[in-house]
C-alpha cells in the first residue's frame, strides 16, 4: 500500500520559514518523479513546485520561484520542500504526490492529473 505522508507545516509569520517533508513508503521512489502542490482556503489545489527523479532537475510555480526550493532523497524515499521568505498568500493545504509520469515535460508535472498517489496535506498558515 502507498503512503505518502506530509509533517513540518505549521504556523510562521511573514517572512520566516518553514520546512516540509514527505515521507514515501509502498512505492518505489526513484522510479516516481515528485510535485508539491497546495490549496488556499476556497480556492482549487495549485502547482507548486516538483523534483526529477534522481533530483537533478526541478521547477517552481511563479510565485515561489526564489523562496522556494525542492530536495528529495531516494536513500530516505523522502521529498522536501523548503519554503523562506513566507507571504500571507502561501497559506494554504500543502500536498506531496508521486507522478505517473515517464518524461520531464512542464505540460505534465504541472497538473494534479499526471500524478498517481497523494498525500493527506499539511496545513501551512502565515500570518502578517
Amino acid at each position: 500500500q502507498v503512503q505518502l505522508v506530509e509533517s513540518g507545516g505549521g504556523l510562521a509569520q511573514a517572512g520566516g520559514s518553514l520546512r516540509l517533508s514527505c515521507a514515501a513508503s509502498g512505492l518505489t521512489f526513484s522510479r516516481y518523479a515528485m510535485g508539491w502542490f497546495r490549496q488556499p482556503p476556497g480556492k482549487e489545489r495549485d502547482f507548486v513546485a516538483a523534483v526529477s527523479w534522481g533530483g537533478g532537475s526541478t521547477d517552481f510555480a511563479d510565485s515561489v520561484k526564489g523562496r522556494f526550493t525542492i530536495s528529495r532523497d531516494n536513500t530516505e524515499n523522502t521529498m522536501y520542500l523548503q519554503m523562506n521568505s513566507l507571504k500571507p498568500e502561501d497559506t494554504a493545504v500543502y500536498y506531496c504526490a508521486a507522478g505517473s509520469f515517464s518524461m520531464w515535460r512542464g505540460s505534465y508535472y504541472s497538473s494534479d492529473r499526471s500524478y498517481a498517489f497523494w498525500g493527506q496535506g499539511t496545513q501551512v498558515t502565515v500570518s502578517s
